[in-house]
């Protein structure tokens, strides 16, 4: 017994080394492998200081900082955000950021214009890039980044307009044939938004009612919870808001009261997790696309100020995000109706009004 039992043992023991050293060289080979590429390094230093809604509204501060962190990644530049609590931290949020020897300050939002225009002659070694902000007579050391909002709200008229008609889309497509928009600030930025939806919903049904709501604010979820209510008891079954932060609680508002929405700025299927419930899609503008493009250009030495740039359908600058859980509903005439707006918009044949005057 004691030759047979030491026989087994020795067997064991045997096995019980083959593995462990199998168990080790397949981790050894599950390690990451050196491929010699390191990881880019720039001396460049990029920040932004946000408008008042601040990190965290899902849409343009958040679309501007997602620019920020690809520059990081893939050109290695140092990176920073500055939130704005409100209006009076705009100057010195810019201060603090440019005497901390930043190269590339974006100032975000339409409401900094006037803060930009004033602060960036104070540091001509500071590229500054305005976001959604039309300058005049631009700075020498500045950019305005401004998009076509209406061209890419255009094409989500399109959708609730067609949408609104269809009941097989969803079982919260009612009898009515009302839509409606509910804006932050009436600003122009908001206001191409507006005048684009109203539009492409008419193009395709022009009986189409459009409710449209402003909130006076970017920060207020409760008002914009409450203004979707009212449009939705009015008989809007497709809400797009393009509000920032207020835009939120219109999300909540359809999901509470069974409506659709459509988003803004940048996909909030993805930014607003728990949403796709309603999410048909969003009326995007690459604001990532903008701000990574302007540091890689100073990355580069190649950056231009004084002078305005646009973005827009034909560059990719503005589109609709994927309608994501409602692809299978989206019936194939909505579809073709988007293609073909789209490309009456590119080839001239459509002229998207950016204004209510010029619906």
């Amino acid at each position: 017994m004691d030759t047979k039992l030491r026989k087994v043992l020795a067997l064991l023991l045997v096995f019980a080394l083959v593995t462990v050293f199998a168990i080790g060289c397949a981790a050894e080979e599950e390690e990451p492998v050196d491929d010699g590429v390191e990881a880019p390094v720039s001396d460049v230093k990029a920040a932004m200081v946000t408008d008042v809604g601040g990190l965290g509204d899902k849409t343009f501060n958040d679309g501007t900082y997602e620019g920020l962190k690809r520059a990081e990644r893939e050109l290695g530049v140092e990176i920073r955000a500055i939130e704005s609590s409100e209006i009076a931290d705009y100057e010195p949020n810019i201060d603090q950021l440019a005497n901390a020897g930043f190269d590339v300050i974006f100032t975000v939002g339409f409401l900094m214009t006037d803060t930009t225009i004033k602060k960036a002659p104070d540091y001509p070694d500071v590229a500054f890039g305005g976001i959604d902000q039309f300058f005049e007579e631009p700075p020498d050391n500045a950019v305005g980044l401004l998009f076509n909002e209406h061209e890419g709200a255009y094409l989500a008229g399109v959708v609730a307009g067609l949408g609104t008609l269809d009941q097989d889309l969803d079982d919260r497509i009612n009898d009515d044939n009302v839509i409606a928009f509910i804006g932050g600030m009436d600003i122009p930025p908001v206001e191409k938004f507006e005048a684009g939806f109203i539009a492409g919903a008419r193009s395709v049904n022009p009986d189409v009612e459009v409710v449209a709501l402003y909130a006076g604010t970017f920060e207020d979820q409760a008002k914009g919870k409450e203004l979707a209510l009212s449009a939705i008891d009015q008989g809007a079954d497709i809400v797009f808001a393009a509000a920032g932060l207020t835009g939120l609680g219109s999300i909540t508002a359809c999901q509470e009261r069974g409506a659709l929405f459509i988003g803004v700025d940048v996909d909030q299927y993805f930014s607003v997790p728990g949403s796709g419930d309603v999410m048909l899609t969003s009326a995007m503008k690459s604001l990532e696309v903008a701000v990574f493009e302007t540091i890689k250009s100073v990355v580069d030495g190649t950056f231009v100020g004084g002078q305005n740039r646009f973005f827009g359908l034909a560059d990719d600058g503005v589109g609709l995000a994927p309608f994501h859980e409602f692809e299978d509903a989206v019936s194939q005439e909505i579809r073709d109706a988007v293609e073909e707006a789209r490309q009456n918009v590119l080839d001239g044949t459509v002229t998207v009004p950016p204004t209510r005057a010029e619906l």
